[in-house]
């Protein structure tokens, strides 16, 4: 699977060992950066990433920041885009079976590397359902851009 990954500064190593962790796994990522520690701002990084998902660069994406809440905002202000703020393994695979999403954010400072791991794992291995009520709410939700 290709995969779009943006952070900030905040979760810069994470992001690195996720990129590590995923290429391993067979999947081709692009790095919207950010390359340095140096401080910088999440709506840049989240948003390239988003961009890309949205016009099918890459098939789904993944946002990070310390907190992962501001890289969840702004991927989702990109029209298409479809982000949850994620910090446990269930959320992971519902909001996949249910809300068809297509980014995910997580917070360096929320999650560790090895639960991080996991919740891409599942994120990226569980399928939608696409069950008629799932379908229908999903195009209410795009409906709302």
């Amino acid at each position: 699977m290709k995969i779009a990954i943006g952070c900030d500064h905040g979760a810069l190593a994470l992001k690195n060992t996720l990129v590590e962790h995923l290429q391993k796994g067979g999947h081709t990522v692009t790095d919207f950066g950010t390359y340095t520690p140096d401080s910088c701002d999440y709506p840049d990084f989240a948003a390239a990433a988003a961009r890309a998902v949205a016009a099918g660069e890459c098939e789904r994406g993944i946002v990070l920041c310390t907190t992962g809440i501001g890289v969840s905002i702004a991927a989702n202000k990109v029209q298409g885009i479809r982000c949850a703020l994620l910090s446990d393994v269930l959320s992971a695979r519902m909001t996949r079976l249910h809300n068809d999403t297509n980014m995910m954010a997580l917070g360096a400072g929320i999650v560790g590397p090895s639960l991080a791991l996991e919740i891409a794992d599942t994120w990226l291995s569980t399928p939608f359902s696409g069950e008629a009520r799932h379908q229908r709410r999903i195009k209410k939700l795009m409906e709302l851009e």
